[in-house]
């Protein structure tokens, strides 16, 4: 693809990342028709939607692809694009949750995952900066080592290539290390048109910038409507990140924000592999080209959607890669979101309740790459009616009530909280004279509690501060300049419009004066 300088691609957030910039013109939409019967619609243009669909419509399907926004708006628009034989939920944790059988299947899945993108680079031919890295995990302290070598024993045990090592290639004193062989990085968004303009070319059909506002179904006919349109197909796919409205995974997912600067370095001491150290949360570094300048990724400092301060969390992460590193200048700087499965595996398949042929992939942590790609698989294995090896553990369906049972209570007690808590800590305020200019902040007002944005030129954007998906209180995140949801993550813009996370509906407006 030709680059095209100055050219944007739209995130769900107010800083753009290096994925976004100067990117080439998204493949041409090809035209689809409301009047078809598709055997597939799949809702969300990520790396787990176009996967689907560039799959089913090689398997001779004819597939829909329809996002709320554009290709790559969520999350594989702000990834930090690492590709690993390792994931945030360890094998050793596997292995204590799913035996040593479901581990070793974990294992393969995202091992799995990681072919997925080397094989589609190589046979679409897509250049997005592709290159196979050694990948460094650290422990900085006795505790860290323990679990260290915990760590490394389960990944061993899974037939996983790690070996301890000596060195380090930045400069963190450490007490152990481990080595990682064949680990991998890439552009997620040059990857992201590469696989759209192969799915387009086998015929696949693309609608952006339509929210599908809900579906019926009649005589095992699936049918998406979005205001006056409707789309009509065999199967559903939702490739949202999390699937809409109350179900289930708004119980079993806890939504994370997790946040990365791109550094200028002094001098040219950029570290040419993946590294990780041990803290919680945990920090990660990598190398990456952009527009000809080297920079240097710094990753971390990750909480719960809603709940730390936004702010904090970047001026941490800078204080952090300027005591380690020697900066010249912070050049981007983002945020992105990823659900956390209560029992530590993604849930892939027919949504639980739903009518037969609706299903969905969630709850990658943060591994979305790798997850994501081999969902796509399962997926399509389940609208082709053909069994996939790790179809059964990560089955949407499943139930772990002993390993995910705590995790579980605590994540919905947290919810619980938030609903009332939120509600006593808002106050009564006669005037938003005080509100400066580009800020926002939930206040009662007039009997109602409305989140209140004051633009930059002076207006009040003013909107019932209750989520419309499970009635919690949202909080004002200063960074990303969105309404972000405490309790299962939906995000809306200082208009009210859904940003991602579950919710449905916009934030209705109020009119207001003053």
């Amino acid at each position: 693809m030709k680059s095209m300088q100055n050219k944007t691609i739209a995130r769900d957030g107010e800083h753009v990342s290096p994925w976004q910039v100067n990117l080439a013109e998204a493949p041409p939409a090809n035209a689809a028709g409301t009047g078809k019967l598709y055997d597939c619609i799949i809702v969300g243009a990520g790396i787990t939607g176009i996967s689907a669909g560039l799959m089913l419509q090689k398997s001779g399907r004819r597939v829909l692809i329809i996002d709320a926004h554009n290709a790559g708006f969520g999350t594989t628009g702000g990834t930090s694009a690492h590709i690993n034989t390792f994931a945030d939920t360890t094998y050793k944790e596997a292995e204590d949750a799913f035996g040593e059988e479901g581990a070793k299947l974990f294992a393969g899945a995202v091992n799995a995952g990681f072919d997925i993108i080397r094989e589609n680079i190589k046979t679409y031919n897509i250049e997005c900066d592709f290159e196979e890295k050694q990948g460094y995990l650290y422990a900085e302290d006795d505790e860290q080592v323990k679990q260290l070598d915990d760590l490394y024993e389960g990944t061993v045990k899974m037939g996983v290539q790690v070996h301890y090592t000596e060195n380090l290639p930045i400069p963190i004193p450490f007490k152990r290390a481990l080595m990682f062989d064949g680990q991998a990085q890439f552009h997620p968004m040059k990857y992201l048109h590469g696989i759209l303009q192969a799915y387009l070319s086998a015929g696949g059909s693309l609608i952006e910038n339509t929210k599908i506002d809900k579906i019926d179904t009649s005589e095992g006919i699936h049918t998406a409507m979005s205001g006056d349109q409707s789309f009509r197909a065999n199967h559903i796919i939702y490739a949202t990140h999390t699937p809409p409205g109350i179900n289930l995974f708004s119980f079993r997912c806890a939504p994370y924000r997790s946040y990365v600067i791109a550094v200028k370095l002094k001098g040219d001491a950029y570290p040419d592999a993946l590294i990780y150290d041990m803290q919680d949360p945990y920090h990660y570094f990598r190398t990456h080209e952009i527009q000809g300048q080297k920079l240097l990724l710094i990753g971390g400092n990750d909480h719960k959607t809603g709940h730390a301060d936004p702010e904090k969390a970047f001026a941490d992460l800078g204080k952090y890669a300027r005591e380690h590193f020697s900066v010249s200048a912070i050049k981007y700087k983002w945020s992105s979101q990823y659900y956390v499965p209560v029992d530590g595996l993604p849930y892939v398949g027919q949504i639980p309740f739903y009518a037969e042929g609706i299903y969905c992939a969630t709850g990658y942590n943060g591994n979305g790459m790798m997850l994501g790609s081999i969902s796509a698989q399962i997926l399509c294995s389940l609208v082709t009616g053909k069994k996939h090896p790790y179809a059964e553990l990560l089955s949407s369906t499943r139930i772990k009530p002993i390993d995910g049972f705590t995790e579980f209570v605590k994540e919905n007690a947290d919810v619980a909280y938030h609903f009332v808590a939120d509600r006593l800590s808002v106050h009564e305020t006669d005037s938003l004279k005080r509100l400066k200019p580009g800020t926002g902040k939930v206040v009662k007002f007039d009997g109602k509690t409305v989140a209140a944005y004051r633009d930059e030129n002076g207006e009040i954007h003013a909107l019932h501060a209750v989520c419309t998906h499970a009635a919690c209180i949202v909080n004002w995140n200063a960074e990303e300049r969105s309404w972000d949801c405490p309790c299962h993550g939906a995000r809306y813009g200082t208009d009210g419009s859904v940003l991602n996370g579950p919710a449905e509906k916009n934030l209705p407006k109020i009119e207001f004066e003053g």
